[in-house]
């Protein structure tokens, strides 16, 4: 059971209002990572922070004796979200990762003249 110093079922309908948004976002970010580049993954972020700081500041007021048995089934589901999404975010950020030392590579050669690369010339002048 959730109580607090107000209405226990107030605080825990706003929970579920809060785990239901947290749902949604990362319904949404799971399904678009990796398939849209106009993906704002930004502002994804900054949503999943919000309802998580929101969260937080509420389980402050709350002591968790025991979880109504659908509110558990819903924790459990946003984790398994959670742990997809965590997948998802480190998978964008290594190809992104990839891209950009693909692009410091092409830089790099583009920018030699056959005598020596800028890392060349570091390398040279630390000798």
């Amino acid at each position: 059971m959730l109580t607090s110093m107000t209405d226990p079922s107030s605080c825990q309908q706003r929970v579920l209002q809060i785990l239901s948004r947290l749902e949604a976002i990362l319904d949404v970010e799971n399904r678009e990572i990796g398939q849209n580049a106009e993906f704002d993954i930004r502002a994804s972020n900054a949503a999943k922070s919000r309802c998580l700081y929101e969260l937080a500041n509420l389980s402050r007021d709350l002591a968790i004796t025991a979880l109504p048995p659908s509110l558990a089934e819903r924790l459990d589901a946003i984790k398994n979200k959670l742990a997809i999404n965590a997948r998802k975010v480190s998978a964008n950020l290594e190809a992104v990762r990839s891209i950009a030392e693909m692009l410091k590579e092409a830089v790099e050669a583009a920018e030699a003249d056959g005598t020596y690369s800028a890392e060349q010339f570091r390398m040279q002048a630390s000798s």
